[in-house]
């Protein structure tokens, strides 16, 4: 799923957090905000495997909800929303596509890595691929729902996650052609910049034009 669905599904899933003190629903809902975008950090480094740890944030989640409902603190809360994100984020990824770079293809076989059982977890495709129309339609769902229990700045947030997934849902097809043609005209140092799997796509399309001259 594409980050802003993640990131708003993070915000959504704090919200019965934070019920159990409601004077801390602001810090629950940043908490769930950075859980559900934080196993996307490695999007330039191993991407979902150096940070996508399905099984453990699990665990943890099973250990900290409860405790947030038994034992309300600010800290408490923190962690409960902010793994319960984390793990949503991560499951919801092998209920996506696959890490290749056009995942409406389905030619990939694998979605997330399981670090517990030391394999990959193959994708499920339920959603077909990031930005696609049923993600964009679980971000329009999830923006609804949190539009009335947030105000102030974090509804500037919904607001913003909900543009970001109109824009790139729109335009998701044709990044990967545009991913591939900048690889050949940007200088190094910007190339630098794209994820590994647009740089291994423009390397094979270069490869292959210059065996078809």
């Amino acid at each position: 799923m594409m980050l802003p669905t993640h990131a708003l599904a993070g915000m959504a899933l704090a919200l019965p957090v934070a019920a159990v003190a409601p004077e801390a629903t602001g810090i629950a809902l940043v908490a769930g905000l950075v859980g559900g975008v934080f196993p996307d950090l490695d999007l330039y480094v191993g991407h979902r495997r150096t940070l996508h740890f399905p099984v453990y944030y699990t665990l943890l989640a099973a250990i900290a909800v409860p405790l947030a409902f038994v034992s309300p603190t600010t800290l408490t809360i923190v962690v409960a929303a902010w793994a319960l994100a984390a793990a949503a984020h991560c499951l919801a990824d092998v209920f996506g596509g696959g890490l290749e770079l056009r995942p409406w293809e389905a030619t990939a076989d694998r979605a997330v890595y399981d670090h517990f059982n030391g394999r990959w977890i193959a994708p499920k495709r339920w959603v077909r691929y990031d930005g696609a129309p049923e993600d964009l339609a679980a971000s329009l769902v999830l923006a609804a729902a949190l539009w009335g229990p947030v105000d102030g700045p974090l509804r500037t947030v919904v607001a913003a996650a909900l543009v970001v997934a109109v824009v790139y849902a729109a335009l998701r097809r044709v990044l990967p052609t545009v991913a591939e043609r900048l690889v050949g005209v940007l200088p190094a140092h910007l190339v630098g910049y794209l994820p590994a799997r647009y740089l291994e796509a423009g390397e094979h399309a270069t490869s292959v034009s210059h065996d078809s001259q």
